[in-house]
């Protein structure tokens, strides 16, 4: 396996999720709540709550997979180094959240339905949602999301008309910070082919049957796919199933069939060409989430009062 020493994850970051997450940053506060604030709303309930329900994978606990985590963990040059769990859950699903205590919580389901190098594809890929900052505004998003849901509630749906905006931006950032991800794990395989297998795994796998899947009818499915946008009409079907269409919830990540598309456009650019050559953006400070330095206590103090005080009312309106 390749690795790449003090590469920036703006070596990789997708354009589409470099432009998501500007817009989704240009909402007021937002860089400033999610720096100084989301530790201690989401991070370290959680985290406790990880600790005390899932198994904490180590040396001694889960060693081959923990063996996958500490190669790809160099190979990305991620320090300081996150935590890894298993939950007991059949669901085919992995995430990663924290910013100040990051960590990356993989289902059984997942490890059973897949091999090695596919179990290797999903850490590298959520170790690329940490390295790109994304798990820190994930959570902060989240929490804004919820805000707002409060606010139209005790507004009777008027207050849906100024919150529909971010939430419609937050969702469209965390389908595109997929991409950026998903470049981070072939940059660890090294190879198109386990990648677009996970994929295909992800999206419809079946212990008892995955021998009769082929990866090239999957990447022929994505080429059909994306064949549908010849007609503007079905353009108009894909906005509307991303954005709970049909009664559905927002979707949170792309399409299945449209990932491998982007992939392998990445995969044959010259830039991904001269990574593979050891030429790429170095690190000088991670995240996505930068906070100017020059922000005082005072104003921060303010923001925190101002976050509980609306937290407190939404708590009282909806009780």
């Amino acid at each position: 396996m390749a690795t790449y020493p003090g590469i920036s994850s703006e070596a990789f970051r997708h354009p589409l999720d470099r432009q998501a997450e500007q817009t989704l940053r240009s909402v007021p506060g937002f860089d400033l709540v999610a720096r100084k604030f989301v530790e201690f709303i989401y991070e370290r309930p959680q985290f406790v709550y990880l600790m005390a329900n899932n198994i904490r994978v180590g040396p001694r606990q889960y060693s081959t997979l923990y063996g996958i985590f500490r190669e790809c963990v160099r190979d990305l040059d991620m320090s300081p180094e996150p935590a890894l769990f298993v939950n007991q859950n059949p669901e085919v699903n992995s995430y990663s959240l924290g910013k100040e205590n990051p960590y990356i919580v993989v289902n059984t389901g997942l490890l059973d339905l897949l091999k090695e190098d596919e179990i290797r594809t999903v850490i590298a890929h959520e170790l690329g949602h940490i390295k790109c900052g994304h798990s820190i505004l994930t959570q902060m998003g989240l929490w804004a999301v919820s805000a707002a849901s409060a606010l139209g509630e005790m507004t009777f749906g008027l207050g849906n008309l100024v919150s529909s905006g971010l939430v419609y931006a937050f969702y469209e950032w965390r389908r595109k910070a997929e991409l950026s991800s998903d470049r981070a794990a072939l940059l660890v395989m090294g190879d198109m082919e386990p990648v677009i297998r996970t994929m295909m795994k992800v999206a419809g796998g079946s212990s008892k049957y995955v021998h009769e899947c082929s990866v090239q009818e999957f990447m022929k499915q994505s080429a059909d796919y994306r064949q549908l946008d010849e007609d503007g009409l079905n353009q108009v079907y894909k906005l509307f199933l991303y954005n709970g269409g049909q009664g559905g919830s927002i979707l949170s990540h792309p399409f299945p069939v449209e990932r491998p598309y982007y992939l392998q456009e990445w995969a044959e650019s010259a830039e991904y060409q001269e990574i593979l050559r050891g030429n790429y953006q170095k690190m000088t400070k991670e995240g996505s989430v930068d906070v100017d330095s020059q922000t005082s206590s005072r104003d921060a103090d303010r923001l925190r009062r101002e976050i509980e005080e609306l937290q407190r009312e939404i708590d009282r309106l909806k009780s």
